[in-house]
């Protein structure tokens, strides 16, 4: 088994494999080479090759969210580089691990005009967690380099892993690049991690006032699949002083709970906020979609408001009180193991008829419009199967499904870091690969052709499928105020195009089908899940005029 002759090189490929970094996404280049020839002449190591850096970056990164574990990036010099930015920000954001390893020129080759070659030393400024520096061995100090490098290294790997998040390890090569020798010994043995058992104690101050607010609100963001034990949610779903509100992101489900967020809040009055506010905000989970629960608290803010998180907690509402270092489920234990009877309250029982009215208002509404993104998704989500993982871009698609209860055997996931479009087709694909369920991606038509390159590999698993609701350009932005009508609008703000996404089906060998109207879209819904031996593209074109009153006028008519 050859390795390349390069000492940092070595270092990187021995270190990675001691803190079981498996997963490596290569992007092509020659300083990077050294790093290329070690990752994939070993066979600890699976490795894939992504072009395009800004899709490697977001296919690594979708990877690492369902692997919840480190994945490498690997690049070659200069602007190679800075295309991994965009999918750092949405991993510092969102709290996954990323290590980006880049390849650099020698440090005397810096700023001096030397081709392919930028200052790489710092350029992800405050959006990385830890930042490696190498220095390149020499003979006068051969060993002390060696040592200080790895140090750096194994610093690198262990924050990305413990904290959650991106990490950059800079690599100077000088040249010759592609020398290689036979497989050496590994000497290095990582850093035993600190254990950190948790100590967490629910004071009796705290808890006694968990058990007087008589109008608790707990809000949960982005949040795992399974990672809250079923006797905690059944704990706060049957407590009467509680409203549990869960986003479509948040993987949480129960019958008592309130899904569509927006639904509920969107159409009530003054003297309904002062019937919602909470004397008691719990939250939980990553980012928040709903600016209409974000308005809510930060104009009616709970007296106390506690967020539960290991590492990190966001005072989003402006009225953070307390941040309770721990696990979920730990802090659940502790509640539920002191809690022998529920608070007499009818906080959720207010809520619950709310959402009963609201749920019978949208069943009409649907059938009284005509077709439009919003009855596209009814029809989408109606017929989707089973133990599907749910990839969602952003914009109006993740909002769009936050209107629906969605089926809860389905996986929901979205790059609600940064909020971008810009790779999240290429997050998708990546989840996919390592995700064992089939998985469907619900985009929109700006989305998927900004990230287009995502399909630009050899990794799509043949039972990935792709729905673009094509409004011929962005619909979002005519829900909000401004003149609709201008050229500029058009132009420059919702950006009108008349593409379709089959020459790109075609370009990368996936079936493609069409829909324009409700009938068509469910007649191809009916084949679009079966087996095939290529993935799938379903385009649904919606009338852009229509969407934004369509939805608008929804807000109106459950209120």
């Amino acid at each position: 088994m050859i390795q390349s002759k390069q000492p940092l090189a070595q270092s990187i490929i021995q270190l990675c494999k001691s803190y079981h970094v498996q997963h490596i996404v290569i992007s092509p280049g020659s300083r990077n080479a050294p790093l290329t020839i070690g990752f994939t002449n070993h066979d600890f190591f699976d490795c894939y090759s992504i072009v395009d850096e800004r899709s490697a970056g977001f296919f690594a990164l979708g990877m690492a969210q369902q692997l919840q574990q480190p994945v490498a990036l690997v690049c070659t010099s200069g602007s190679a580089l800075v295309n991994y930015y965009p999918a750092v920000t949405e991993a510092f954001y969102s709290r996954i691990p990323l290590v980006v390893i880049s390849a650099d020129r020698p440090e005397h080759l810096i700023n001096i005009g030397d081709g392919q070659t930028i200052t790489q030393p710092h350029v992800f400024g405050s959006h990385i967690l830890y930042e490696a520096n190498l220095k390149e061995h020499f003979k006068k100090s051969f060993l002390k380099a060696i040592k200080n490098n790895d140090s750096l290294i194994e610093k690198a790997l262990q924050v990305s892993k413990s904290e959650r998040g991106p990490v950059h390890i800079n690599v100077p090569f000088s040249e010759p690049l592609y020398e290689t020798i036979e497989e050496f010994t590994s000497k290095t043995n990582p850093i035993k991690s600190k254990t950190n058992k948790s100590s967490f104690l629910l004071s009796k101050t705290d808890f006694k006032k968990w058990q007087s607010s008589k109008r608790k609100m707990i809000l949960v963001g982005v949040n795992p699949p399974d990672s809250v034990k079923e006797i905690y949610l059944k704990f706060i779903a049957e407590d009467p002083s509680i409203i549990v509100l869960t986003e479509t992101t948040s993987n949480l489900h129960h019958p008592n709970f309130f899904a569509s967020i927006d639904q509920l809040i969107t159409p009530l009055d003054a003297t309904d906020f002062e019937a919602l506010q909470p004397d008691l905000l719990l939250t939980f989970g990553g980012m928040i979609v709903s600016k209409k629960i974000k308005t809510f608290l930060r104009t009616n803010p709970p007296k106390t408001h506690w967020h539960i998180d290991e590492v990190i907690a966001n005072d989003t509402f402006f009225c953070l009180t307390k941040h309770f270092k721990c696990t979920v489920n730990t802090f659940f234990e502790q509640l539920h193991s002191s809690t022998n009877s529920y608070l007499v309250s009818t906080y959720f029982e207010t809520c619950n008829h709310v959402k009963t009215r609201r749920l019978q208002k949208h069943s009409k509404y649907l059938k009284s419009i005509p077709f439009s993104d919003f009855k596209a998704f009814d029809c989408i989500l109606k017929q989707m199967p089973n133990n599907y993982m749910l990839q969602s871009s952003n914009s109006s698609t993740i909002r769009y499904l936050q209107l629906f209860d969605l089926n809860p055997t389905l996986t929901v996931f979205c790059n609600r870091g940064t909020s971008g479009i810009d790779g999240s087709t290429s997050t998708a694909v990546g989840a996919a690969l390592i995700s064992e369920k089939p998985t469907v991606f619900i985009t929109g038509d700006l989305s998927f052709f900004y990230d287009s390159n995502a399909l630009w590999n050899n990794y799509i698993p043949s039972n990935f499928r792709i729905i673009i609701i094509n409004n011929r350009g962005g619909g979002i932005f005519r829900i909000l105020p401004g003149n609709k009508d201008s050229e500029n609008f058009s132009t420059f703000v919702e950006t009108n195009h008349l593409l379709t996404a089959e020459p790109i089906a075609n370009l990368f060998d996936l079936e493609y089908v069409f829909a324009n109207s409700e009938k068509e879209l469910e007649l191809k819904l009916k084949s679009f899940y079966k087996q095939s031996l290529r993935p799938k593209i379903l385009e649904v074109f919606t009338p852009s005029s229509e969407n934004d009153r369509i939805l608008l006028s929804y807000f109106d008519f459950i209120k």
